[in-house]
């Protein structure tokens, strides 16, 4: 039984396809877990941009910490298959956070 590799997305460079194909199956893992982690880190910084960018400023919620700005986010971290909160905003071209606690999984 012949099987046929999956067809990469039109718009994947073909150095890109090129050097996966060349890839063996772990390291192809190594280089899917980073990538989604990658992925999540631009949209995480894309939202935070978003955020930053409104004009009008939100009512400061009662449980952020003074040293947290208002136009902070929540986030969630997930560290050693655990899951936690943290404050997170832009400082110029650095985004910046602040671990508020673990998540309830209970919520």
């Amino acid at each position: 039984m012949s099987y046929e590799p999956p067809t990469p997305p039109a718009n994947l460079p073909t150095e890109i396809v090129n050097t996966l194909n060349e890839s063996d199956s772990e390291l192809l893992r190594y280089v899917a877990t980073y990538a989604e982690a990658l992925a999540e880190h631009k949209e995480r910084e894309d939202h935070l941009e978003e955020s930053a960018d409104q004009e009008e400023v939100e009512e400061r919620p009662d449980d952020l910490p003074d040293e947290v700005p208002a136009k902070a986010t929540i986030t969630i971290k997930e560290i050693n298959d655990n899951r936690y909160y943290y404050w997170q905003w832009r400082e110029g071209d650095k985004v910046t956070s602040k671990y508020k606690g673990p998540v309830n999984p209970d919520e």
